[in-house]
Parts: structure tokens; C-alpha cells; sequence
């Protein structure tokens, strides 16, 4: 039988996803206000801000914690900026992503880095795109355009985890996740 959680702690854990999902959404609104295709001339590119969010929930509060702050997000923006199109898009690469990156944290610190994880998790992001793109519109044309996005992505990706290295450090040195949890 599993040991029941004190009531004060699982609130706490509660909260701190609360937080994290708005941190995540606030993100994807900030990186929407961004011209990207501007520094960057490819349909579709983003920062992924978002995913560092998803990242930290992934490690240091477990893969039920990410999942909820990723679908969340996904339905909250999609509410906020979107609709049910740019629902799908992000619900399946999000999905996606924090799968791989739940299959390549397994292999953390042994065969996987920080930036292996968060460009895999990029890059199967990206690939979610694609496959409901192609789902979408019937039309299997649109994974021609999967390299393109997969180097982009993948680009992106050490980007993210270069601000994650940085952000698990401070967290790791102040001992904040602890005293939360």
C-alpha cells in the first residue's frame, strides 16, 4: 500500500503547478510577441520558451506535473490566442515532446545531458506538428518541410536547455524546490 501524503505537502505541490502553468503560459505569450520570423525567415519557428517550464516540472516534480502543466498550457493558450487548430498543433507537439523527454531523462547524467533532452524533446515536438499537419489536412506533402523544422528545432532546443542548465543550477544551489515541496 502506498504511503498517504500529508495534506499540506500534495496543496503545496498543487500550488507550485498552478504557478508553473501560468509561468508556462505567460512564456508562450511573451515568445508570440516576438517577430521570430523576422531574425529567423521559416514559417513556423519558435523559441520554446515554454518547454523550460516543462522541463524543470519534468525533473524536479515528476512526469504527472509536467503533463499537467504541458496540457494546460496547450488549452489555455489555445483559449487565449488560439483555437481549436493551434490547439491540436501544440497539444501534439507538446505530447510528443514530453514523452521523448520522459524516455531520454532515463538516461540522464549517463548517456543523456540537459541539452540532449531538451533538443530531443524540440525536435519530437516539431515531428508532432508535422504528423498532425499531415493528419489535418490529409496530406502527407507536408513532411518535406521535417528536415527544416527538425534543424530548427533542434537549434532551439540547446537554446531552451542552455537557460534550463541555468535555471536547475540556481535551483539546485538555493535549495527553493525543497523548501516548496
Amino acid at each position: 500500500m502506498q504511503a498517504r501524503r500529508p495534506y499540506g505537502e500534495s496543496m503545496k505541490k498543487i500550488a507550485l503547478n498552478g504557478l508553473l502553468i501560468s509561468l508556462a503560459l505567460v512564456l508562450s505569450y511573451v515568445e508570440s510577441l516576438f517577430p521570430t520570423s523576422l531574425i529567423i525567415p521559416i514559417p513556423g519557428i519558435k523559441l520554446g520558451l515554454a518547454n523550460i517550464v516543462t522541463m524543470f516540472a519534468l525533473f524536479y516534480l515528476g512526469f504527472v506535473s509536467a503533463l499537467t502543466v504541458s496540457v494546460l498550457r496547450c488549452v489555455l493558450a489555445a483559449l487565449l490566442f488560439g483555437g481549436f487548430s493551434s490547439l491540436m498543433f501544440s497539444l501534439s507537439g507538446a505530447l510528443l515532446a514530453l514523452i521523448v523527454m520522459q524516455v531520454l531523462k532515463h538516461g540522464h547524467n549517463k548517456l543523456f545531458s540537459l541539452l540532449g533532452i531538451s533538443m530531443g524533446g524540440a525536435a519530437a515536438h516539431n515531428t508532432g506538428q508535422i504528423i498532425m499537419a499531415s493528419l489535418m489536412m490529409r496530406n502527407t506533402a507536408i513532411y518535406a518541410y521535417l528536415p527544416v523544422l527538425l534543424i530548427a528545432g533542434i537549434v532551439m532546443g540547446f537554446l531552451t536547455a542552455v537557460v534550463a542548465q541555468n535555471l536547475f543550477y540556481l535551483v539546485d544551489k538555493t535549495h527553493v524546490v525543497n523548501r516548496l515541496g
